[in-house]
């Protein structure tokens, strides 16, 4: 682990996919974190395309590869498909849970504090079961991490869909995103990371009062929209602030 005042370097990546991977994507990917070796990597859901459990053990061997510690978050595709309907609203995380299981546990980096917040339910009052959905206990939840995070940290909130859409060709339509960013901003956040919508993005909006950062990050998968394969490279120190490059296969 770095030591606690030099730069904390992490890699953002998203919507792997796995089932409709792209494996030069992946392998390139993999030789970056090997070659660096970041202080972290941070996946943001959509691991699996049908949330099966061939796919999820693929996204488990690829993941435990990576020589750094991990962090990661469901995507809508982690749960069961449609036509598993039972499983999906018994236990829709349960794939998920048992893949992540595996991954090695990372010790805590004294200069970070990541907050999951989950987008991500099994179903909803709309046709559109993709798009995402705050719930009030995640939220409280998220809220409660913030509030217990070590101070001078840098406080990073994790989940799918983007609380509010960015200008890009997907959109997350998030239920309760807008006021969740607003809690979030209040409580401490620093910036939320997402995925879902497989382009990449770096905003700063008011929120709660403050400037809030909103960066997502696009696909490592075959399902490209208006980016090539790509990932995000954030780098953190107290006194320069967070910095963002967006890093795309050639």
């Amino acid at each position: 682990m770095a030591e606690e005042g030099a730069p904390l370097t992490l890699f953002h990546v998203s919507d792997l996919h796995f089932g409709a991977e792209d494996r030069a994507a992946l392998d390139w990917f993999a030789a970056a974190v090997a070659s660096e070796r970041p202080d972290g990597v941070i996946c943001t859901g959509d691991l699996t395309m049908r949330g099966t459990a061939r796919e999820f053990a693929a996204a488990g061997a690829w993941l435990r590869a990576l020589p750094v510690p991990l962090a990661v978050e469901p995507g809508n595709h982690d749960l069961p498909y449609y036509w598993e309907m039972p499983a999906r609203l018994r236990h829709p995380f349960a794939r998920y849970h048992a893949m992540v299981a595996t991954l090695p546990a990372a010790d805590a980096d004294p200069r970070l504090t990541l907050v999951s917040l989950r987008t991500v339910v099994p179903a909803q009052w709309r046709l559109d079961w993709s798009k995402g959905s705050v719930q009030p206990g995640a939220l409280a939840a998220a809220i409660a991490q913030l509030a217990d995070a070590p101070p001078a940290t840098l406080r990073l909130v994790l989940c799918h869909q983007p609380l509010v859409d960015a200008d890009t060709h997907g959109k997350g339509s998030t239920r309760g995103g807008k006021a969740a960013l607003a809690a979030l901003a209040s409580a401490g956040a620093d910036a939320v990371l997402s995925g879902h919508v497989h382009d990449p993005f770096d905003l700063t909006i008011p929120a709660g009062g403050r400037s809030m950062r909103i960066i997502g990050a696009g696909t490592l998968s075959e399902r490209l929209r208006a980016t090539r394969p790509s990932y995000n490279r954030l780098e953190w120190t107290r006194a320069a602030g967070l910095s963002v490059t967006v890093r795309a296969m050639a």
